[in-house]
């Protein structure tokens, strides 16, 4: 410890100093862990350190960027959680198209750097999200039917090894760590640095969500269907089921009634957007209409409030290849039992840019699902979580013969058969090999893990 003080520049945090209880604390209320190190990094030198000191000490590891991680993978009980959230650094370079991102960065601060020069990167849709977890899993979001993932984005990483060596990976550069890391989560080191391919967006987009009856989303889901079977790339859209929440936009009256939504994003002109979107305003009868030319980054914070650190997650999740008669009666049936408050599903549709990406060309798979279910099962404190994560699972289960795979960043903790499952077989067994040659001792394992052996 002497010597790791000496040579870090960042925090050092331990059980008796002030300050940890608030340090370990991650997203998901749910989870209670006691780090015996916090690490909380100014640079990649002090990675570098901290790693080194770790294997040394022959203590677990725990890395966060963001903290986002459902199972709570970004802290660890006794063990170093290196902590990169003071590693905000971000360059936008609007004349050569890019973005330079520290692993610290949260999607509301990159998107708001690159906003200001009319540019994206396709990223997730909560802002408070580290840009390091949801990129190393794929990173679905808004814009990406229309310029694919994340990592269809990224062109380079800076790497910190099990060994505390650095390396850089990209299409020229250790190729095949970068195919890797696009997708395969942090099973290889601790990304300190990103780089992403802008595109253009907004600044204004129509966009938002429409609400109707639960009792309804048998015909909506059936109509919603139909609708987007031959629509533009530049349209992604979610169904949402869960109760209307207590928010400004929602009247009195909606609040607390179960709800089918259908929130959409036009990635293209407001009045191509109107165009587009006018036949799923005028479906129906809706109980509010909230779809309308806004800033991008106002859509981009629309979930934030629906998903606030501190609360008590917990998620199933599942791809299908389509949304047919039999998976709509389950999502209907499903749909009405949410008791929660704050409990939600989203089904999100896949396709556009992300599909036209060969499958082989990255370790995310699924890219020819037809639509995403995250099923959360949630509550404020731990009163009714019990009953909460039933409810996800029971409609989970009742999607069972319509799974396909599965995508990683929607994992709880849930075992070696999932994570093949996310992969499939053939990029697990590559996955294997790159632990192999990156990774031989496991010392990056608290993660959805690939064991090398």
């Amino acid at each position: 410890m002497d010597e790791l003080q000496r040579s870090f520049h960042g925090d050092l945090i331990r059980p008796e100093d002030p300050g940890y209880d608030e340090h370990r604390k991650v997203w998901n209320g749910s989870i209670d862990r006691n780090p015996g190190l916090i690490a909380r990094c100014a640079g990649v030198a002090d990675v570098r350190a901290a790693v080194r000191f770790s294997r040394q000490a022959d203590q677990p590891v725990a890395v966060r960027g963001g903290g986002h991680s459902f199972p709570g993978l970004s802290v660890c009980d006794r063990g170093v959680l290196i902590d990169l959230g003071r590693m905000k650094g971000i360059r936008i370079d609007p004349d050569a198209g890019t973005a330079r991102v520290q692993a610290g960065v949260l999607l509301g601060e990159l998107d708001r750097e690159a906003q200001e020069f009319g540019l994206a990167v396709p990223s997730g849709i909560v802002t408070h999200t580290g840009v390091a977890g949801l990129t190393l899993g794929g990173g679905t979001g808004w814009i990406q039917r229309k310029y694919g993932l994340a990592i269809d984005q990224l062109e380079s990483v800076d790497m910190i090894t099990a060994d505390g060596e650095f390396v850089t990976a990209s299409e020229d550069r250790n190729a095949d760590l970068f195919w890797g890391v696009r997708g395969g989560g942090g099973n290889f080191g601790i990304v300190t640095d990103f780089q992403f391919r802008l595109n253009p967006v907004g600044p204004y987009v129509m966009a938002g969500p429409v609400f109707w009856a639960m009792e309804d989303a048998p015909e909506v889901l059936r109509f919603y269907r139909d609708w987007i079977a031959d629509c533009p790339d530049e349209l992604m859209t979610i169904a949402v089921q869960r109760r209307a929440p207590a928010l400004p936009a929602i009247p009195p009256e909606l609040v607390g009634r179960l709800i089918v939504a259908i929130a959409a994003c036009y990635a293209g002109s407001v009045e191509d957007g109107e165009r587009i979107l006018r036949p799923l305003k005028e479906f129906g009868s809706p109980l509010l209409d909230l779809c309308e030319p806004k800033p991008f980054l106002a859509h981009q914070m629309m979930f934030d409030a629906s998903f606030p650190h501190g609360w008590w997650y917990y998620v199933r999740a599942c791809d299908v290849a389509a949304l047919d008669d039999d998976v709509i009666e389950i999502v209907a049936e499903h749909g009405r039992r949410i008791v929660s408050p704050i409990s939600s599903v989203a089904l999100w549709q896949m396709g556009g840019a992300v599909a036209r990406v060969d499958d082989d060309a990255t370790a995310f798979n699924g890219r020819k699902a037809g639509f995403t279910f995250n099923i959360n099962g949630n509550t404020k404190t731990s009163d009714g979580f019990d009953e909460e994560r039933r409810w996800a699972r029971d409609y989970w289960s009742a999607l069972g013969p319509h799974h396909t795979s599965v995508y990683v960043n929607f994992l709880m903790d849930e075992g070696e058969d999932r994570v093949r499952q996310a992969y499939g077989p053939d990029k697990y067994d590559r996955l294997k090999a790159l632990k192999r040659e990156y990774d031989p001792t496991n010392f990056y394992r608290l993660n959805q893990n690939i064991e090398p052996d």
